[in-house]
């Protein structure tokens, strides 16, 4: 835990490598993931680097595989996913890929335009043959209904040639001229209108709906299209039929005038299509088997091409010596490591067959390292929640070791529920003991993912939340009778026990104190006869206020106290003087004060102190306001000898901090600087000591910091800048220390509004199916009224209740006790790590 109490200590190292090492000393880096390089060339262009070529080689092989796996997910073909994990290939093996992918993509452009061609061929021969059979069902019925007209006279002219009687009247044979084709479907009523209107009416059009919808060679969709025929008279019309067809993109096919000629026609293309059929079937089982193969290997291909690519990126950021015969590079690494890193870099250079072994020097820096704190499966969502806040500067305390026990239980205080408890923390179990095979399956959703992600917090939250339910004796808003209540129904005016017909004939009966009560405090929790009780609330609400108070000054006393830890540690003893001993004097006169007071009232006042107790709230104003008077009620007058002394010496004192903290180390920095004496003083902006003067940390020969060191440059001393810094800070932790104890009132305020919301939810659902009299009609109701709270429960008490305490804990902790000692001002230890390249591409 060392590592997560204070993250850990950091070097600047310079790396020297021979170039024909350096490529296995960064994969082997890579590999072990502890090294975070710093780019050496930050005003050179991306594409005026040393390896640009190489990483455009990379990206070209990263274009084919996505171009590979695209195909492979068109076809539906499973990727196999070993999880191996293969290591980076040497720079000769580049080649062997890229003539392996560049054959797989030719390969596949080659029979992807085969494909294509075929199947446009395939839509053309079979739109002919759906061309040929309607045209022939419209050339059957136009004889059907011309011999009607011939042996019926009477028919009306609907059923007339094109041109009407005339025709009839000459007896002229008049040939009409006429184009057949396909069109989409949704494109036939436009068609139609335009065809009327350019050709005025002297087109006769006929279509037909193609029963099974065609696939578009090109998109592979399947698009429904219609068949049509347009009769005509004349070269003229004939032009215009065939631009409005080129417009709408209908396609034309030839179609000859006798049906013997068709007959035979239809009967070549089905022989074509049976053919088409055939190649069609072995060019997709050839491109099945070219993508099977290439799935089994894809996986691999991408982590081998994309660890290259971050090899060759990270060497980009490397200088070449004068002599270019050796890359110089700077990075950030744990000082424990430093041994894993050089026996890497041996493996390295051994690997590339080199005599000359790479050096790893470390360097001295007054630059701020990088904040790099060790986690594992458990601690990692714990940091995250500290790190969303904001990252710990260098070396200074790590909030999140604290946040495992505070941050569930904060919440299970607001959360506290035995029965939501239990919920909340068999979902958890099952994704912990899950937790490798929901890995292997690697779900992308994003929702389960951060539920997945924060399954250890889930768990201690419903295991914190099972404890305080049983605190609160609370299973699902129903108390439970364990141990047996420390109450008796006895009748004060009698002494008597209450019989069974008065227990049920009265709806309301007192319970007194001294008659009643007869055992003692319940062993653990709240008492179950509370729960019958009609003034619950205002007991449990007494109890939660009380509690949360005393939580919340602990943890901001805490928080103080951390403060004093980081002081310590980076030698600031102005810090301790000037501001840790105020605040924690202000903090206690205070509140201190008042946490004393709750317990001296639940110590020393009993039952029959009832109506003379302190009233604690009146009394800390009257102590702020200095209102003192005998003859007030009992409750809000003294209750101990020499308590007004006291309380005005604490309020007085109280006061005093405020100069204290906001006077004394503004001056004391002015008379240091004025009068040469700041020299002797190590100080730290990081602190506010100093203002807009770069931070500063020193690496020795054995591996101290020692931080605040005094150069040159910091001789400026502005004491107006840090006058109005301590200013606000003073003034920003009195207010908080008031507003951040009422903060903490959340705590009683959502655990009383989640013990009352899941009473109603009881009472107005399940509570109506359990009071019915009647055996099956009760069974009836209840079974559907259970599955109706159950939901309920599930998704309001548990899901959006939670959420909502999981938000107020997470306040609390950033707001009222990281700001005690927390500044959060680092950045993120990002080392160069296959492991983290391993989903997601390298970005340049």
């Amino acid at each position: 835990m060392g590592s997560m109490f204070r993250s850990e200590e950091m070097t600047l190292c310079q790396l020297f490598l021979q170039s024909e090492a350096s490529y296995a000393c960064v994969s082997e880096l890579g590999e072990l993931g502890l090294v975070q390089f710093r780019d050496l060339n930050p005003d050179v262009n991306a594409f005026q680097r040393k390896f640009v070529n190489e990483v455009r080689r990379c990206d070209e092989m990263e274009r084919k595989l996505r171009f590979l796996e695209k195909e492979i997910k068109k076809d539906g073909i499973p990727m196999l996913d070993t999880g191996d994990n293969p290591d980076a290939p040497a720079p000769r093996e580049m080649i062997d890929l890229e003539a392996t992918f560049e054959k797989l993509e030719n390969e596949m452009k080659e029979v992807n335009a085969n494909s294509e061609a075929l199947k446009r061929n395939f839509l053309e021969l079979t739109e002919l043959k759906h061309i040929l059979r309607k045209t022939q069902t419209f050339f059957d019925e136009a004889e059907l209904h011309h011999s009607q007209a011939l042996h019926d006279p009477s028919l009306t002219e609907e059923n007339l040639g094109l041109l009407g009687e005339e025709a009839q009247r000459t007896g002229q044979a008049l040939r009409l001229g006429f184009v057949a084709g396909v069109i989409l479907r949704e494109r036939i009523p436009a068609f139609e209108r335009m065809l009327w209107r350019v050709c005025r009416g002297n087109v006769f059009l006929r279509q037909a709906e193609i029963d099974n919808p065609l696939e578009d060679p090109v998109t592979g969709d399947q698009v429904d299209k219609s068949v049509f025929i347009i009769f005509f008279q004349g070269e003229q019309l004939k032009s215009r039929v065939k631009k409005i067809c080129e417009g709408f993109r209908a396609t034309l096919y030839p179609c000859p005038e006798t049906p013997a000629e068709r007959r035979e026609m239809a009967i070549g293309v089905m022989t074509r299509i049976e053919d088409l059929n055939t190649v069609l079937s072995q060019t997709q089982d050839h491109r099945h088997r070219v993508l099977v193969a290439a799935a089994r290997n894809i996986k691999v291909w991408f982590i081998k091409v994309r660890k290259i690519k971050a090899i060759y990126h990270t060497l980009n950021m490397f200088n070449l010596d004068v002599t270019q015969k050796c890359l110089i590079a700077e990075c950030w690494c744990p000082v424990g490591d430093l041994d894993r890193i050089q026996q890497a870099l041996r493996r390295g250079t051994e690997r590339s067959g080199s005599s000359v072994p790479s050096i790893l020097n470390r360097m001295m820096t007054k630059q701020v390292p990088p904040t790099y704190n060790r986690t594992n499966k458990f601690t990692q969502a714990f940091q995250n929640i500290v790190d969303a806040y904001g990252v710990a500067s260098y070396r200074e305390v790590n909030p999140a070791l604290y946040t495992i026990i505070s941050f569930p239980f904060l919440f299970a205080v607001m959360f506290g529920d035995t029965g939501h408890g239990i919920i909340m923390f068999l979902f958890a179990l099952g994704l912990v003991l899950k937790e490798k095979q929901i890995q292997a399956k690697k779900i992308d959703n994003e929702i389960f993912e951060i539920f997945f992600s924060g399954r250890y917090v889930i768990l201690l939250m419903g295991a914190f939340s099972l404890y305080t339910g049983l605190l609160y004796n609370d299973f699902y808003s129903k108390s439970v009778n364990i141990f047996g209540s420390s109450w008796y129904p006895v009748d004060p005016q009698t002494n008597q026990t209450y019989t069974l017909k008065t227990l049920n004939g009265s709806e309301n009966l007192v319970l007194d104190v001294r008659t009643s009560y007869v055992i003692g405090p319940y062993p653990f929790g709240l008492d179950p006869v509370w729960s019958m009780s009609k003034n619950k609330i205002t007991v449990t609400n007494s109890i939660k206020m009380k509690l949360s108070v005393i939580l919340g000054v602990t943890q901001m006393f805490f928080g103080v106290a951390l403060s004093l830890v980081n002081n310590r540690y980076f030698n600031k003893a102005i810090n301790i003087y000037c501001e840790f001993i105020p605040q924690v004097i202000f903090l206690f006169c205070m509140f201190g004060y008042l946490i004393i007071l709750i317990f001296v009232k639940w110590t020393t006042f009993t039952y029959k102190d009832t109506g003379n107790a302190p009233n604690l709230l009146i009394g800390l104003i009257n102590m702020v306001l200095f209102a003192y008077s005998d003859t007030a009620q009992p409750s809000v007058r003294p209750f101990y000898s020499g308590q007004k002394g006291l309380q005005i010496f604490l309020v007085l004192l109280a006061l005093a901090c405020v100069p204290w903290m906001w006077f004394t180390k503004p001056f004391l920095l002015r008379h240091w600087h004025r009068y040469g004496q700041f020299k002797h003083q190590q100080l730290s902006v990081q602190s506010g000591d100093l203002v807009n003067h770069a931070q500063e940390v020193n690496h020795g020969d054995g591996g101290t910091m020692a931080a605040g060191e005094l150069t040159d440059s910091e001789e400026e001393f502005n004491f107006e800048e840090v006058f109005v810094h301590q200013s606000i800070h003073t003034i920003e932790y009195c207010l908080g220390c008031i507003s951040h104890t009422a903060s903490y009132l959340r705590l009683w305020a959502l655990s009383l509004a989640h013990a009352q919301l899941s009473e109603v939810l009881w009472k107005m659902v399940l509570h109506i199916g359990l009071a019915m009299d009647h055996g099956i009609l009760g069974a009836f109701v209840t079974v559907p009224l259970f599955a109706f709270w159950a939901v309920l429960t599930v998704v309001v008490l548990v899901v959006m209740e939670g959420l909502s305490a999981f938000l107020h804990a997470l306040r609390l902790h950033w707001v009222e006790f990281q700001s005690k000692f927390y500044s959060g001002e680092g950045y993120k230890f990002q080392p160069f790590s296959f492991e983290n390249m391993m989903e997601y591409a390298i970005e340049d």
